[in-house]
């Protein structure tokens, strides 16, 4: 018995010993039960940290992306960073309690939700803007993508999480803070390119489409290629199919772009459209069938109407221009209206246009419509265009003195315009008056806005400065810029103010013959606008306190 167990156990062995050896599996298992890795530990580790920069970039472009076309399509971009920032980081909350029920599953659920981030965030910009072309109100839509892709972005870090802990459970905490590192420098790149590359190369719409792109690659390539020994051939199928949709989505946007801007425009400003122009600062755009005079739009927003731009320039320009005006200053009015109007002043020797926009001056001296409407004006070689931020420029330059100053801003509602409608900045203005010089500022409408107006009067008092308020009739605006939600207001306020006494309303004896104002509308202009005053005094605005957008 015993010398046949020897004798089995030396058969054994020489069977053990002619069995040849298995060649060891390139996959590489971690200990303690983890996933299966076409890499080493070590190298599928710093793939998951990759995708953890990638996918951090791209939602950072993405917060910024509606922050962006937000201030630019509604405006008062501190409310609306507000709003986007807020309500993101609030939906990533709900995002990461969201995130649990999906650790079980995490390399399927990651996969989901990268492919629906890319979707969404991909086609964000191009879905936001058609809302305000078609609908004129975008907020809602703002909201809910903001919400969407907060969910989609707080789900992230939880499952990254699980991955990462799937390849090694050593050093905890080490793990957590190598994760937490790739984000953050992730956001950091994310933030840089998006006013540096993104935006100025290809553009809002574009931008987005392609960090969609990215984001899809990303996530597809750790899921599908990293993890792929964690799905089952179906989910694997699935997943890879929703890739190659969202991709194809996307491609199809990025294709169709140009036709789709095209479409958007003619939506908000009708058929005509004469010019299209993106800049570093604004989208400008004028419309309006040839041969009549066009129609001038910034951002969105009407800011010249070619049929009656004459009865707010007209109010803008001559009151301020009875008394000296040798040297006229032109805060803004690179379209030319406002500097037309000076120089049909005799005595008038030289005009400083200063306009934060180089696109608006070009097209303003290379549109036929644009140049005839402004009667070439500045092409006179009285005319001198200045490419600077009003503020920056007066704090800068050594200018000398004028005896008019033209104020011809945006008006004070939105919260990029505010510094230019400041105490600081009426104290800088009130410094480049000559003695005896007049300033006149477009405060906004006065029935509309009647609390806005008055803070602007309320602070020029506070820089010193002896204001007095008329107002002038607006028309109708074309109909097409009320179907885009951006109708002309019905009113433009003014507020001419001096050193030592405010000036006597009125028009130069020796001027030129105008089309629209009076004499009689400036005083009935005027006692209108005071009707409006509200009780009480107004604070003024500051650059660390603005008080306008009530």
């Amino acid at each position: 018995m015993i010398e046949r167990q020897r004798t089995s156990q030396r058969t054994s062995s020489r069977v053990v010993s002619r069995t040849p050896t298995r060649a060891p599996s390139r996959a590489v298992v971690p200990p303690q039960g983890g996933a299966v890795l076409p890499v080493r530990p070590d190298a599928g580790r710093c793939l998951v940290l990759a995708a953890v920069f990638v996918c951090a970039a791209c939602g950072l472009v993405y917060e910024l992306e509606l922050v962006a076309l937000a201030s630019y399509l509604i405006g008062d971009s501190v409310t609306q960073a507000s709003v986007v920032l807020s309500v993101m980081v609030f939906a990533m909350g709900i995002g990461s309690l969201l995130a649990k029920r999906l650790r079980c599953r995490a390399a399927v659920g990651f996969g989901v939700l990268e492919a629906a981030l890319a979707l969404i965030g991909g086609c964000s910009a191009m879905v936001l803007y058609a809302a305000f072309a078609w609908l004129g109100e975008s907020r809602s839509v703002l909201v809910g993508f903001s919400l969407a892709i907060g969910v989609l972005i707080g789900a992230e870090i939880p499952l990254l999480m699980s991955l990462i802990q799937r390849i090694s459970r050593r050093d905890a905490e080490g793990t957590v803070a190598d994760l937490f590192a790739a984000d953050y420098v992730g956001a950091l790149v994310g933030g840089l390119a998006f006013p540096f590359l993104l935006l100025p190369w290809l553009g809002q719409l574009t931008g987005a489409l392609l960090t969609g792109a990215v984001n899809a690659v990303a996530g597809g390539a750790v899921v599908l290629w990293l993890f792929r020994r964690d799905l089952t051939v179906r989910a694997r199928a699935l997943l890879l199919a929703a890739n190659v949709a969202v991709l194809a989505v996307l491609a199809l946007a990025t294709v169709l772009c140009g036709d789709f801007e095209q479409a958007a425009r003619r939506a908000m400003y009708g058929d005509q459209v004469r010019a299209a122009v993106h800049t570093d600062v604004q989208e400008i755009v004028l419309a309006g069938g040839r041969p009549g005079p066009p129609d001038l739009y910034l951002n969105g927003r009407l800011k010249v109407s070619g049929r009656d731009e004459h009865r707010y320039h007209e109010a803008l320009v001559h009151p301020a221009m009875r008394g000296p005006h040798t040297r006229v200053l032109i805060l803004g009015g690179g379209d030319g209206l406002a500097a037309r109007e000076a120089l049909r002043h005799p005595g008038v020797r030289s005009v400083t246009v200063v306009e934060l926009d180089p696109g608006v001056a070009r097209l303003a001296r290379t549109d036929p419509g644009l140049a005839g409407l402004n009667a070439h004006a500045l092409d006179d070689p009285r005319v001198r265009v200045v490419h600077a931020d009003a503020f920056s420029w007066l704090r800068g330059a050594d200018f000398g003195a004028y005896d008019v100053i033209v104020s011809d801003l945006p008006a004070p509602a939105f919260t990029a315009s505010s510094k230019l409608y400041s105490l600081e900045f009426y104290g800088l203005t009130r410094g480049a008056l000559a003695d005896g010089g007049r300033l006149v500022v477009h405060a906004g409408p006065v029935l509309t806005r009647a609390h806005t107006y008055w803070t602007v009067e309320a602070t020029l008092r506070a820089a010193g400065l002896h204001p007095r308020g008329y107002r002038a009739e607006a028309g109708a605006g074309p109909a097409r810029s009320r179907r885009a939600g951006a109708a002309a207001p019905r009113d433009w306020g003014f507020l001419i103010a001096a050193e030592g006494r405010a000036p006597r309303l009125g028009l130069d004896a020796g001027g030129p013959r105008l089309r629209a104002l009076t004499t009689g509308a400036l005083a009935e202009g005027a006692r209108e606008t005071e009707a409006t005053r509200p009780p009480g005094a107004l604070p003024p605005s500051t650059l660390v306190h603005p008080r306008y957008g009530h």
